[in-house]
């Protein structure tokens, strides 16, 4: 009975030092997540509720920020916009990666090159990804260039243009994002286990109905993570527009995070631009906590 006492309290001893070690390694990761972003966004909901300007003391006001808020043409363009946005980027970044996956995986010839190639432009810079892009939808660009070479005379304006800025730059994101989520989605169908494929193929079922039937349900989980971090960065659009557009022409391409900017740090007003950034949270949230309740009930 000693001898399991004293190899219990031995067992303990070794538990607790291992504790005590793996908090240490974590607890820098743990002071950095509360300096950098929890006290942070704690600051922000309380500075919401003020009128803040950066200077002096805050004044408490209640929800008006919030009520502003959608009396505001600024911010209720942005969030359109935002929405916009989102609905015209995610669907193709996810349907052109799968396809794109499901090429390179079935065997073609140089696609280790292709898949280098497609998954160059994410790790490149976006800011330089967008001079580049501004650039090739310039006036005399190289694609009215090409447009005019074929034929067209009336071709868009692309940036400077209401009707065509938004759209410029959401395929410029479609062109960024495709490669990386491509190689999320080669991941994902290299876990898929053959023999699926090969009594799928022995009961007669053809490549379509293999794709639809086995392959799209079993990427489900990789498709629901994709699915959440494209939303979240496209919610959280700002340098690609800052660059290429200004949120311009007009407020064509005004988004949410690129008004939040500049109620904050051009007016000044702290306070009505972090009731803007709780918005923009509460609309991220609503969206991941609606795909989270899909991903159970499938």
């Amino acid at each position: 009975m000693a001898k399991t006492t004293a190899v219990y309290k031995s067992n303990q001893v070794v538990v607790n030092r291992n504790r005590k070690m793996a908090f240490c390694f974590l607890l820098p990761n743990i002071i950095g997540f509360a300096v950098f972003t929890l006290i942070p966004a704690v600051w922000a909901i309380g500075l919401s509720f003020t009128n803040w300007d950066g200077s002096g003391a805050a004044k408490f006001v209640g929800i008006k920020n919030y009520i502003n808020l959608f009396r505001d043409s600024n911010f209720t363009i942005s969030l359109w916009n935002t929405i916009i946005y989102t609905v015209g980027t995610v669907p193709f970044i996810i349907m052109l990666s799968l396809v794109m996956a499901f090429i390179l995986d079935s065997g073609i010839k140089f696609s280790s090159a292709i898949r280098a190639a497609h998954f160059f432009p994410h790790i490149s810079s976006i800011v330089a990804i967008s001079v580049v892009w501004q650039f090739l939808y310039s006036k005399n660009g190289p694609l009215n260039q090409i447009l005019h070479s074929i034929g067209l005379q009336n071709v868009p304006a692309w940036l400077s243009d209401k009707d065509w800025a938004l759209l410029a730059v959401m395929i410029m994101i479609i062109w960024k994002g495709i490669g990386y989520y491509m190689i999320i989605y080669l991941a994902g169908l290299k876990g898929i286990d053959n023999s699926l494929y090969e009594a799928a193929t022995v009961d007669g079922a053809n490549s379509f109905q293999r794709f639809r039937f086995i392959t799209i349900p079993q990427l489900k989980p990789v498709t629901f993570y994709i699915t959440i971090m494209c939303i979240i960065n496209s919610f959280q659009v700002f340098t690609p527009i800052f660059i290429m557009t200004k949120g311009g022409p007009g407020r064509a391409t005004s988004v949410l995070v690129l008004q939040i900017y500049k109620e904050a740090f051009q007016n000044y007003k702290f306070g009505y631009a972090s009731a803007e950034a709780m918005i923009l949270f509460a609309c991220i949230l609503v969206v991941t906590l609606i795909q989270f309740k899909r991903q159970k009930q499938d």
